[in-house]
């Protein structure tokens, strides 16, 4: 078995490609996160945040600036048509990216005030966009810019296909990775408030949707130790594979641990990709890794 694996429960060996093992792809970031893989094209985009930059990987070809300056881009996802969506703090909002490269605003405010610095999204198969939104990107000039919150409270948001924006969960702390599951009736949330309060959050949430907008049986999903679920995708299977301090946890629907993919650098993200989905990718701290395993990520960005 790869050195990179480590069991917890023997359902994890059917995830798991025993003869594979953890490639290092590209190093030299300051903070990567956000990875998304585009299959048309055969590539993965990922931010390096405090870099104020957007790098693009294509397999046989290597690494090279996509986007620069990118207002200081983090999470990102595609929509039903294939477009880039993308979580600025520099810029406080949710943009697009069309077909011909303009980039349009998704969300930027809510009820006239600004949003605090978006984090992660998701797309739901109706349209709508699901985004978290806490302060990381105003709390100081290293990954955004410094400013006060006007909105006062970190909040999960969801924007219609009208365009109309509602707050979806207003009791976090730091809300920060967002995923649904396969069967879209489950949305998971991180809440990484431990950051600045050793006391504070480190779990994911998991919450009923109903009638496709609304959130319900808000509940403890799983605690994440060491580190936090910064960024968190499903396989297909509904298995939760969420980034932690020591690697990527590989977490049942009932959120027991099966097994870990050790990374020897505290991870933020991660995504599935590749012709199969069958490839994690992983951003950690300065370097972006990869790993093929025996499931699928799920049909969703």
């Amino acid at each position: 078995m790869a050195s990179c694996f480590e069991v917890h429960d023997e359902r994890f060996l059917y995830l798991m490609q025993g003869n594979s093992w953890l490639e290092c792809l590209h190093t030299g970031m300051m903070w990567a996160e956000g990875p998304v893989y585009f299959a048309d094209g055969n590539f993965l985009l990922w931010s390096d945040i405090p870099n104020n930059v957007i790098l693009q990987y294509v397999e046989g070809l290597g690494v090279r600036t996509w986007r620069s300056p990118s207002n200081n881009t983090n999470g990102h996802t595609r929509d039903r048509e294939g477009r880039l969506l993308s979580c600025e703090h520099g810029g406080r909002r949710v943009s697009r990216t069309e077909h011909d490269g303009r980039i349009t605003v998704v969300a930027d405010k809510y009820r006239g005030k600004r949003l605090n610095s978006p984090n992660d999204v998701v797309v739901k198969s109706d349209g709508s966009v699901w985004f978290t939104d806490p302060p990381y990107g105003i709390l100081s000039d290293y990954e955004g810019h410094k400013a006060d919150s006007e909105i006062g409270a970190n909040n999960v948001y969801r924007v219609d296909p009208s365009g109309t924006i509602s707050i979806v969960a207003d009791d976090f702390n730091k809300p920060n990775g967002i995923a649904f599951s396969p069967d879209e009736k489950t949305l998971y949330v991180a809440d990484t408030g431990g950051s600045h309060d050793p006391k504070g959050e480190h779990h994911i949430r998991s919450f009923k949707v109903e009638g496709g907008k609304t959130l319900t049986k808000g509940k403890v999903f799983a605690e994440i130790s060491p580190g936090f679920a910064d960024g968190l995708r499903l396989d297909t299977q509904g298995n939760v594979w969420t980034s932690a301090g020591d690697g990527v946890h590989c977490l049942s629907p009932k959120g027991e641990l099966l097994g870990k993919v050790l990374v020897p650098e505290v991870v933020a993200n991660v995504c599935f990709g590749g012709p199969k989905r069958n490839r994690l990718f992983i951003t950690a701290t300065r370097s972006l890794y990869a790993v093929y395993l025996s499931v699928s990520g799920a049909l969703r960005p």
